[in-house]
Protein backbone atom coordinates (compact mmCIF):
# COMPACT_ATOMS: atom_id res chain seq x y z
CA UNK A 1 0.00 0.00 0.00
CA UNK A 2 1.18 3.56 -0.65
CA UNK A 3 0.50 6.73 1.07
CA UNK A 4 -0.85 9.98 -0.86
CA UNK A 5 1.96 10.52 -1.79
CA UNK A 6 2.94 7.74 -3.75
CA UNK A 7 5.39 6.21 -0.70
CA UNK A 8 4.73 3.38 1.39
CA UNK A 9 5.31 3.72 4.96
CA UNK A 10 6.00 1.33 7.83
CA UNK A 11 5.42 2.31 11.50
CA UNK A 12 7.10 -0.40 13.90
CA UNK A 13 5.35 -0.25 17.61
CA UNK A 14 7.94 -1.95 20.02
CA UNK A 15 6.43 -2.89 22.95
CA UNK A 16 2.82 -4.24 23.95
CA UNK A 17 0.94 -3.56 26.93
CA UNK A 18 -2.19 -1.34 27.19
CA UNK A 19 -0.24 1.77 25.83
CA UNK A 20 1.33 -0.18 22.46
CA UNK A 21 -1.77 -1.57 21.86
CA UNK A 22 -3.38 1.61 22.30
CA UNK A 23 -1.01 2.70 19.55
CA UNK A 24 -2.02 0.55 16.80
CA UNK A 25 -5.23 0.08 17.27
CA UNK A 26 -5.50 4.39 16.57
CA UNK A 27 -2.53 4.04 13.98
CA UNK A 28 -4.49 1.32 12.30
CA UNK A 29 -7.48 3.19 12.29
CA UNK A 30 -6.25 6.62 11.35
CA UNK A 31 -3.46 5.44 8.85
CA UNK A 32 -3.75 2.06 7.51
CA UNK A 33 -6.23 3.50 4.67
CA UNK A 34 -3.80 5.88 4.11
CA UNK A 35 -1.21 3.85 2.89
CA UNK A 36 0.75 2.57 6.25
CA UNK A 37 1.77 -0.47 7.60
CA UNK A 38 1.28 -1.12 10.71
CA UNK A 39 3.07 -3.62 12.87
CA UNK A 40 4.12 -4.58 16.62
CA UNK A 41 6.83 -6.74 18.58
CA UNK A 42 6.38 -8.22 21.80
CA UNK A 43 7.95 -10.02 23.80
CA UNK A 44 6.89 -13.04 25.04
CA UNK A 45 9.03 -12.49 28.38
CA UNK A 46 8.68 -9.55 29.40
CA UNK A 47 6.03 -8.85 31.66
CA UNK A 48 3.63 -5.36 31.58
CA UNK A 49 3.27 -3.43 34.38
CA UNK A 50 -1.12 -3.06 34.82
CA UNK A 51 -2.33 -3.97 38.08
CA UNK A 52 -5.98 -2.82 36.97
CA UNK A 53 -6.19 0.96 36.05
CA UNK A 54 -8.63 3.64 36.83
CA UNK A 55 -8.84 5.89 33.91
CA UNK A 56 -10.12 9.94 33.04
CA UNK A 57 -13.28 10.38 31.02
CA UNK A 58 -11.08 11.10 28.39
CA UNK A 59 -10.69 7.53 27.42
CA UNK A 60 -14.21 7.40 26.30
CA UNK A 61 -13.24 9.14 23.47
CA UNK A 62 -10.74 6.76 22.61
CA UNK A 63 -13.35 3.67 22.29
CA UNK A 64 -15.77 5.81 20.19
CA UNK A 65 -13.16 6.40 17.90
CA UNK A 66 -12.87 2.43 17.27
CA UNK A 67 -16.52 2.56 16.93
CA UNK A 68 -16.30 -0.35 20.12
CA UNK A 69 -19.30 -0.05 22.39
CA UNK A 70 -19.39 -0.30 26.26
CA UNK A 71 -20.99 -3.69 26.38
CA UNK A 72 -18.45 -5.20 23.93
CA UNK A 73 -15.20 -4.16 25.75
CA UNK A 74 -16.38 -3.35 29.55
CA UNK A 75 -17.47 -7.36 29.75
CA UNK A 76 -14.45 -8.90 28.22
CA UNK A 77 -12.04 -6.62 30.56
CA UNK A 78 -13.66 -6.79 34.37
CA UNK A 79 -14.63 -3.05 33.78
CA UNK A 80 -16.81 -0.74 36.17
CA UNK A 81 -18.05 3.00 35.86
CA UNK A 82 -16.35 5.64 37.36
CA UNK A 83 -17.83 8.68 38.50
CA UNK A 84 -15.17 10.54 40.68
CA UNK A 85 -12.61 10.00 43.23
CA UNK A 86 -12.73 9.78 46.73
CA UNK A 87 -9.87 11.53 48.83
CA UNK A 88 -9.97 10.30 52.53
CA UNK A 89 -7.75 11.22 55.09
CA UNK A 90 -5.40 13.76 53.60
CA UNK A 91 -6.24 16.10 55.66
CA UNK A 92 -6.81 16.25 59.42
CA UNK A 93 -9.15 19.43 59.38
CA UNK A 94 -12.57 19.21 60.82
CA UNK A 95 -14.87 19.22 58.38
CA UNK A 96 -12.67 18.13 55.63
CA UNK A 97 -11.41 14.74 56.29
CA UNK A 98 -12.52 13.05 53.45
CA UNK A 99 -13.98 14.70 49.78
CA UNK A 100 -14.73 13.74 46.35
CA UNK A 101 -13.76 14.81 43.14
CA UNK A 102 -16.69 14.62 40.53
CA UNK A 103 -16.52 14.07 37.11
CA UNK A 104 -18.98 16.93 35.81
CA UNK A 105 -22.66 16.55 34.78
CA UNK A 106 -24.96 18.50 32.62
CA UNK A 107 -26.50 19.91 35.74
CA UNK A 108 -23.06 21.48 37.49
CA UNK A 109 -22.73 24.69 35.60
CA UNK A 110 -25.27 25.89 38.11
CA UNK A 111 -23.92 24.46 40.71
CA UNK A 112 -20.64 25.26 40.97
CA UNK A 113 -21.41 28.89 40.01
CA UNK A 114 -23.25 28.56 43.50
CA UNK A 115 -20.17 26.50 45.20
CA UNK A 116 -17.83 29.31 43.89
CA UNK A 117 -20.09 32.03 45.24
CA UNK A 118 -19.78 29.81 48.64
CA UNK A 119 -16.12 29.87 48.26
CA UNK A 120 -15.88 33.26 48.08
CA UNK A 121 -18.22 33.87 51.32
CA UNK A 122 -16.20 31.28 53.20
CA UNK A 123 -12.98 33.33 52.18
CA UNK A 124 -14.28 36.41 53.55
CA UNK A 125 -15.35 34.63 56.94
CA UNK A 126 -18.61 33.64 56.14
CA UNK A 127 -19.45 30.30 58.34
CA UNK A 128 -21.31 28.87 55.04
CA UNK A 129 -20.90 25.11 53.99
CA UNK A 130 -18.06 25.00 51.86
CA UNK A 131 -17.36 21.72 51.45
CA UNK A 132 -18.18 20.21 48.05
CA UNK A 133 -19.77 16.80 48.70
CA UNK A 134 -22.88 18.74 48.46
CA UNK A 135 -22.31 20.53 45.88
CA UNK A 136 -22.72 18.45 42.61
CA UNK A 137 -24.54 15.44 41.18
CA UNK A 138 -21.74 12.75 40.73
CA UNK A 139 -21.41 13.19 44.48
CA UNK A 140 -24.99 12.21 44.77
CA UNK A 141 -24.84 9.19 42.53
CA UNK A 142 -21.87 7.79 44.71
CA UNK A 143 -23.75 7.93 47.78
CA UNK A 144 -26.59 5.98 46.46
CA UNK A 145 -24.49 3.67 44.66
CA UNK A 146 -26.51 5.06 41.11
CA UNK A 147 -24.38 4.14 37.86
CA UNK A 148 -23.89 7.41 36.05
CA UNK A 149 -25.69 6.14 32.84
CA UNK A 150 -28.35 8.70 32.48
CA UNK A 151 -31.92 6.98 31.53
CA UNK A 152 -32.94 10.34 30.55
CA UNK A 153 -30.47 12.56 28.94
CA UNK A 154 -32.49 15.68 28.17
CA UNK A 155 -32.94 16.02 31.81
CA UNK A 156 -30.17 14.88 33.41
CA UNK A 157 -26.22 13.35 31.72
CA UNK A 158 -23.29 12.90 32.79
CA UNK A 159 -19.39 12.61 32.39
CA UNK A 160 -17.73 9.31 33.74
CA UNK A 161 -14.85 6.99 33.54
CA UNK A 162 -14.21 3.58 33.76
CA UNK A 163 -12.02 0.87 36.10
CA UNK A 164 -10.51 -1.95 34.39
CA UNK A 165 -8.08 -4.90 34.26
CA UNK A 166 -4.97 -3.32 32.35
CA UNK A 167 -3.86 -6.72 31.30
CA UNK A 168 -7.35 -8.15 30.04
CA UNK A 169 -7.66 -4.67 27.95
CA UNK A 170 -4.36 -5.26 26.13
CA UNK A 171 -5.56 -8.42 25.50
CA UNK A 172 -8.81 -7.47 23.92
CA UNK A 173 -6.72 -4.30 22.37
CA UNK A 174 -4.66 -6.82 20.42
CA UNK A 175 -7.65 -8.92 18.92
CA UNK A 176 -9.10 -5.89 17.91
CA UNK A 177 -5.86 -4.12 16.23
CA UNK A 178 -5.74 -7.17 14.65
CA UNK A 179 -8.88 -6.92 13.16
CA UNK A 180 -7.98 -3.77 11.47
CA UNK A 181 -5.18 -4.89 9.94
CA UNK A 182 -2.32 -4.81 12.50
CA UNK A 183 0.98 -7.12 11.78
CA UNK A 184 1.78 -8.98 15.28
CA UNK A 185 5.43 -10.02 15.89
CA UNK A 186 6.45 -11.88 19.00
CA UNK A 187 9.77 -11.76 18.97
CA UNK A 188 12.51 -10.04 21.02
CA UNK A 189 15.08 -7.25 20.40
CA UNK A 190 18.72 -8.15 20.28
CA UNK A 191 19.65 -4.92 18.94
CA UNK A 192 18.78 -1.86 17.47
CA UNK A 193 20.71 -0.21 14.88
CA UNK A 194 21.05 3.77 13.62
CA UNK A 195 21.31 5.06 9.87
CA UNK A 196 24.19 7.96 9.82
CA UNK A 197 21.39 10.24 9.51
CA UNK A 198 20.82 8.76 13.40
CA UNK A 199 17.78 7.96 12.45
CA UNK A 200 16.68 4.24 14.13
CA UNK A 201 17.45 2.21 10.79
CA UNK A 202 15.95 -1.19 11.83
CA UNK A 203 15.80 -3.16 14.95
CA UNK A 204 17.49 -6.99 14.76
CA UNK A 205 15.23 -9.50 16.56
CA UNK A 206 15.69 -13.12 17.69
CA UNK A 207 13.61 -14.99 15.24
CA UNK A 208 12.94 -12.50 12.74
CA UNK A 209 16.04 -10.92 11.72
CA UNK A 210 16.15 -7.47 10.99
CA UNK A 211 12.54 -5.19 10.83
CA UNK A 212 12.24 -2.02 9.33
CA UNK A 213 10.25 0.61 9.67
CA UNK A 214 9.97 4.68 8.61
CA UNK A 215 8.58 5.30 12.54
CA UNK A 216 9.38 3.53 15.69
CA UNK A 217 6.90 3.85 18.57
CA UNK A 218 8.72 3.04 21.59
CA UNK A 219 6.33 1.08 24.03
CA UNK A 220 9.14 -0.60 26.06
CA UNK A 221 7.95 0.87 29.41
CA UNK A 222 10.39 2.37 31.84
CA UNK A 223 13.59 0.16 30.01
CA UNK A 224 12.63 3.01 27.15
CA UNK A 225 14.96 0.84 25.12
CA UNK A 226 14.49 3.18 21.82
CA UNK A 227 14.24 6.73 22.95
CA UNK A 228 16.71 6.94 25.63
CA UNK A 229 19.08 4.33 25.66
CA UNK A 230 19.28 4.05 21.89
CA UNK A 231 19.04 7.70 21.17
CA UNK A 232 20.18 9.24 24.30
CA UNK A 233 17.18 11.31 24.94
CA UNK A 234 17.41 13.19 28.56
CA UNK A 235 15.06 12.24 31.18
CA UNK A 236 13.53 15.05 33.54
CA UNK A 237 12.96 13.54 37.03
CA UNK A 238 10.19 14.51 39.06
CA UNK A 239 11.54 13.58 42.41
CA UNK A 240 11.83 17.38 43.60
CA UNK A 241 8.07 17.39 43.42
CA UNK A 242 6.63 13.96 44.00
CA UNK A 243 8.25 11.86 46.67
CA UNK A 244 7.09 8.22 45.43
CA UNK A 245 8.80 5.56 43.75
CA UNK A 246 7.03 2.67 44.08
CA UNK A 247 4.03 0.65 44.86
CA UNK A 248 2.49 -2.70 45.95
CA UNK A 249 -0.38 -4.34 44.82
CA UNK A 250 -2.58 -7.15 46.36
CA UNK A 251 -6.40 -8.03 45.41
CA UNK A 252 -9.34 -8.62 47.06
CA UNK A 253 -12.45 -9.95 46.74
CA UNK A 254 -15.08 -7.86 44.96
CA UNK A 255 -17.72 -5.96 46.22
CA UNK A 256 -20.84 -7.47 45.61
CA UNK A 257 -22.18 -3.59 45.37
CA UNK A 258 -19.66 -1.24 44.34
CA UNK A 259 -19.63 2.44 44.48
CA UNK A 260 -18.60 3.93 41.11
CA UNK A 261 -15.54 5.65 42.24
CA UNK A 262 -12.16 5.33 43.33
CA UNK A 263 -10.84 5.85 46.64
CA UNK A 264 -7.41 7.36 47.57
CA UNK A 265 -6.75 6.85 51.34
CA UNK A 266 -4.22 8.35 52.88
CA UNK A 267 -1.56 5.96 54.51
CA UNK A 268 1.79 6.71 56.68
CA UNK A 269 4.13 7.20 53.69
CA UNK A 270 1.60 7.69 50.50
CA UNK A 271 -1.58 6.85 49.64
CA UNK A 272 -3.36 3.44 49.02
CA UNK A 273 -5.87 2.83 46.15
CA UNK A 274 -9.21 0.93 46.09
CA UNK A 275 -10.30 0.16 42.71
CA UNK A 276 -13.95 -2.04 42.18
CA UNK A 277 -13.47 -4.65 39.47
CA UNK A 278 -16.06 -7.38 38.35
CA UNK A 279 -14.02 -10.29 39.64
CA UNK A 280 -11.55 -8.65 42.33
CA UNK A 281 -10.91 -5.48 43.85
CA UNK A 282 -7.77 -3.78 43.16
CA UNK A 283 -5.68 -2.51 46.07
CA UNK A 284 -2.31 -0.70 46.16
CA UNK A 285 -0.22 0.93 48.18
CA UNK A 286 1.51 4.12 46.51
CA UNK A 287 4.99 4.93 48.53
CA UNK A 288 7.80 6.54 48.65
CA UNK A 289 11.20 4.19 49.41
CA UNK A 290 13.03 6.59 50.90
CA UNK A 291 10.64 6.80 53.93
CA UNK A 292 9.50 3.31 53.68
CA UNK A 293 10.83 -0.42 52.95
CA UNK A 294 9.25 -2.46 50.16
CA UNK A 295 8.57 -4.92 53.12
CA UNK A 296 7.04 -2.62 55.54
CA UNK A 297 4.89 -0.95 52.45
CA UNK A 298 3.39 -4.40 51.95
CA UNK A 299 2.70 -5.05 55.83
CA UNK A 300 0.82 -2.40 56.17
CA UNK A 301 -1.26 -2.94 52.86
CA UNK A 302 -2.00 -6.36 54.07
CA UNK A 303 -3.29 -4.99 57.36
CA UNK A 304 -5.68 -2.47 55.70
CA UNK A 305 -7.18 -4.76 53.85
CA UNK A 306 -7.98 -7.35 56.19
CA UNK A 307 -9.51 -10.66 55.91
CA UNK A 308 -10.85 -9.58 52.34
CA UNK A 309 -7.72 -10.30 50.56
CA UNK A 310 -7.93 -13.59 48.37
CA UNK A 311 -6.06 -16.55 49.53
CA UNK A 312 -4.19 -17.55 46.53
CA UNK A 313 -3.33 -13.62 46.20
CA UNK A 314 0.71 -12.98 46.51
CA UNK A 315 1.53 -9.08 46.38
CA UNK A 316 2.93 -7.60 43.10
CA UNK A 317 6.05 -5.23 43.99
CA UNK A 318 6.39 -2.19 41.46
CA UNK A 319 9.26 0.74 40.63
CA UNK A 320 7.99 4.02 39.73
CA UNK A 321 10.26 6.06 37.34
CA UNK A 322 8.50 9.92 37.95
CA UNK A 323 9.43 12.24 35.11
CA UNK A 324 9.66 12.63 31.54
CA UNK A 325 11.64 12.61 28.69
CA UNK A 326 12.35 15.91 27.21
CA UNK A 327 11.91 14.76 23.76
CA UNK A 328 8.51 12.45 23.53
CA UNK A 329 9.40 12.85 19.07
CA UNK A 330 13.20 12.15 18.49
CA UNK A 331 14.20 11.63 15.09
CA UNK A 332 12.29 8.98 13.89
CA UNK A 333 10.93 7.36 17.18
CA UNK A 334 8.12 8.41 19.05
CA UNK A 335 7.77 7.42 22.89
CA UNK A 336 4.31 6.27 24.09
CA UNK A 337 3.59 5.65 27.41
CA UNK A 338 6.38 4.84 30.23
CA UNK A 339 9.14 5.05 27.96
CA UNK A 340 8.04 8.85 27.56
CA UNK A 341 7.34 9.34 31.22
CA UNK A 342 5.33 8.71 34.18
CA UNK A 343 3.15 10.96 36.50
CA UNK A 344 2.05 8.87 39.66
CA UNK A 345 -1.33 7.07 39.36
CA UNK A 346 -2.75 10.02 41.93
CA UNK A 347 -5.36 11.05 39.41
CA UNK A 348 -5.28 8.01 36.83
CA UNK A 349 -3.36 10.20 34.10
CA UNK A 350 -1.16 7.46 32.31
CA UNK A 351 -3.92 6.74 29.50
CA UNK A 352 -4.58 10.07 29.58
CA UNK A 353 -1.37 10.83 28.29
CA UNK A 354 -1.22 7.53 26.10
CA UNK A 355 -3.87 8.67 24.18
CA UNK A 356 -3.94 12.24 23.62
CA UNK A 357 0.02 11.83 22.99
CA UNK A 358 -0.85 9.51 19.77
CA UNK A 359 -3.65 11.12 19.04
CA UNK A 360 -1.31 14.77 18.82
CA UNK A 361 1.30 12.82 17.19
CA UNK A 362 -0.98 11.41 13.87
CA UNK A 363 -2.51 15.04 13.81
CA UNK A 364 1.16 16.56 13.54
CA UNK A 365 2.60 14.18 11.13
CA UNK A 366 -0.21 14.03 8.45
CA UNK A 367 -0.10 18.02 9.46
CA UNK A 368 3.45 17.83 7.83
CA UNK A 369 2.44 15.56 5.28
CA UNK A 370 4.58 12.82 7.42
CA UNK A 371 7.78 14.71 7.58
CA UNK A 372 9.32 16.30 11.14
CA UNK A 373 8.35 19.43 10.46
CA UNK A 374 6.16 19.71 13.52
CA UNK A 375 8.35 17.47 15.87
CA UNK A 376 9.10 20.81 18.15
CA UNK A 377 5.27 22.05 18.55
CA UNK A 378 4.47 18.62 19.25
CA UNK A 379 7.49 17.87 21.94
CA UNK A 380 6.75 21.50 23.86
CA UNK A 381 2.45 20.32 23.76
CA UNK A 382 3.51 17.04 25.38
CA UNK A 383 5.63 18.49 28.24
CA UNK A 384 3.35 21.03 28.89
CA UNK A 385 1.04 17.94 29.48
CA UNK A 386 2.88 16.17 31.94
CA UNK A 387 4.00 19.41 33.90
CA UNK A 388 -0.13 20.81 34.93
CA UNK A 389 -0.86 17.31 35.30
CA UNK A 390 2.30 17.20 37.68
CA UNK A 391 1.25 20.51 39.45
CA UNK A 392 -2.34 19.38 39.86
CA UNK A 393 -1.01 16.55 41.85
CA UNK A 394 1.52 18.12 43.61
CA UNK A 395 -1.35 20.20 44.82
CA UNK A 396 -2.47 17.00 46.71
CA UNK A 397 0.88 16.76 48.58
CA UNK A 398 1.38 20.17 49.36
CA UNK A 399 -2.38 20.71 50.84
CA UNK A 400 -2.16 17.67 53.18
CA UNK A 401 -2.30 18.52 57.21
CA UNK A 402 -1.13 15.12 58.20
CA UNK A 403 1.02 15.77 61.16
CA UNK A 404 1.61 11.54 61.90
CA UNK A 405 5.01 11.00 59.78
CA UNK A 406 8.19 12.49 58.65
CA UNK A 407 6.88 12.08 54.89
CA UNK A 408 3.25 14.21 55.18
CA UNK A 409 5.43 16.87 56.40
CA UNK A 410 8.43 17.02 53.92
CA UNK A 411 5.34 17.01 51.33
CA UNK A 412 3.99 19.78 52.88
CA UNK A 413 7.22 21.65 53.51
CA UNK A 414 9.89 20.21 51.83
CA UNK A 415 8.51 19.55 48.08
CA UNK A 416 9.19 22.23 45.04
CA UNK A 417 6.31 23.75 43.21
CA UNK A 418 6.65 25.38 39.78
CA UNK A 419 5.68 28.96 39.67
CA UNK A 420 2.69 28.45 38.23
CA UNK A 421 1.76 26.06 41.24
CA UNK A 422 2.69 29.11 43.65
CA UNK A 423 0.63 31.63 41.80
CA UNK A 424 -2.30 29.44 42.07
CA UNK A 425 -1.83 29.10 45.89
CA UNK A 426 -0.73 32.74 46.23
CA UNK A 427 -3.94 33.62 44.90
CA UNK A 428 -6.05 31.11 46.70
CA UNK A 429 -4.66 31.55 49.88
CA UNK A 430 -4.97 35.67 49.75
CA UNK A 431 -8.76 35.29 48.66
CA UNK A 432 -7.83 36.88 45.16
CA UNK A 433 -10.18 35.59 42.16
CA UNK A 434 -8.76 31.98 41.20
CA UNK A 435 -10.76 32.15 37.96
CA UNK A 436 -8.88 34.66 36.80
CA UNK A 437 -5.32 33.24 37.48
CA UNK A 438 -6.35 29.74 35.88
CA UNK A 439 -7.37 32.05 32.75
CA UNK A 440 -4.05 33.92 32.73
CA UNK A 441 -1.75 30.89 32.91
CA UNK A 442 -4.43 29.42 30.17
CA UNK A 443 -4.14 26.01 31.85
CA UNK A 444 -7.91 25.17 32.16
CA UNK A 445 -7.76 22.56 29.59
CA UNK A 446 -5.61 20.26 31.93
CA UNK A 447 -7.80 20.34 35.08
CA UNK A 448 -10.85 23.04 35.13
CA UNK A 449 -11.63 25.09 37.54
CA UNK A 450 -14.39 22.98 39.36
CA UNK A 451 -11.52 20.55 39.83
CA UNK A 452 -9.39 22.99 41.94
CA UNK A 453 -11.91 25.04 43.67
CA UNK A 454 -12.89 21.54 44.26
CA UNK A 455 -9.33 20.32 45.79
CA UNK A 456 -8.83 23.13 47.65
CA UNK A 457 -12.17 23.37 49.30
CA UNK A 458 -12.10 19.54 49.77
CA UNK A 459 -9.22 19.36 52.74
CA UNK A 460 -10.15 22.49 53.83
CA UNK A 461 -7.42 25.06 52.80
CA UNK A 462 -8.94 28.86 53.68
CA UNK A 463 -7.10 31.98 54.43
CA UNK A 464 -6.69 32.01 58.45
CA UNK A 465 -6.73 36.23 58.65
CA UNK A 466 -10.30 36.54 57.58
CA UNK A 467 -12.46 38.39 59.37
CA UNK A 468 -15.46 35.91 61.22
CA UNK A 469 -18.73 37.38 60.37
CA UNK A 470 -21.14 36.61 62.83
CA UNK A 471 -24.20 36.81 60.97
CA UNK A 472 -25.42 33.89 59.23
CA UNK A 473 -25.44 34.24 55.19
CA UNK A 474 -29.10 32.85 54.49
CA UNK A 475 -28.98 33.45 50.91
CA UNK A 476 -25.89 30.54 50.55
CA UNK A 477 -28.20 28.54 53.35
CA UNK A 478 -30.94 28.99 50.93
CA UNK A 479 -29.20 28.02 47.47
CA UNK A 480 -27.59 24.80 49.12
CA UNK A 481 -31.14 23.39 50.06
CA UNK A 482 -32.34 24.44 46.41
CA UNK A 483 -29.61 22.60 44.73
CA UNK A 484 -29.74 19.36 47.38
CA UNK A 485 -33.44 18.98 46.32
CA UNK A 486 -32.79 19.69 42.86
CA UNK A 487 -29.59 16.87 42.83
CA UNK A 488 -31.93 14.35 44.48
CA UNK A 489 -34.30 15.33 41.67
CA UNK A 490 -32.05 14.37 39.47
CA UNK A 491 -30.34 11.62 40.72
CA UNK A 492 -33.84 9.63 40.00
CA UNK A 493 -32.86 9.49 36.49
CA UNK A 494 -29.64 6.86 36.88
CA UNK A 495 -30.08 3.34 37.59
CA UNK A 496 -28.86 1.97 41.37
CA UNK A 497 -26.13 -0.26 40.74
CA UNK A 498 -27.94 -3.84 42.25
CA UNK A 499 -24.48 -5.77 41.91
CA UNK A 500 -21.39 -6.07 39.82
CA UNK A 501 -22.80 -8.82 37.73
CA UNK A 502 -25.93 -6.69 36.63
CA UNK A 503 -25.40 -3.32 36.02
CA UNK A 504 -27.28 -2.70 32.76
CA UNK A 505 -25.14 -0.75 30.39
CA UNK A 506 -27.36 1.93 28.32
Amino acid sequence: MQTNNGETKKILIVGGGTAGWMAANLFAKKLINKGFEISLLESSDIPTVGVGEGSTPYIKRFFDALDIEESEWMSACCATYKGGITFADWSTIPGHTSYFHPFLSSVDGECFNVFRQVTTLRHHGYEVNAHPNDYFLQTELVKQKRLPLSLDKQKSDTIYAYHFDASKLGEYLKKHAASLGVKHIVDSVTQVKLAPSGDISHVETKKNGLVEADIFVDCTGFSALLIQKTLGVPFTIFKDNLYNDAAVAIPSAPKSQYSPQTVATAMSNGWRWDIPLTTRNGNGYVYSSDFQSADDAEAELRRSLGDSILTDASARHIKMRVGRTTKHWHKNCVAIGLSQGFIEPLEATALHIVQLSIEQFIEQYEKGDYSPKYQGFYNDGVNLVFEHIRDYIVLHYLTNSRQNSNYWLACRNDIKISDSLQAIMEVWCQGGDLDAELKRQQITQYYSSMSWHVLLSGVGVFPSGAAKQLQKHAAADDALKQIRQQLKEHARFFPINEGIFNQAVV
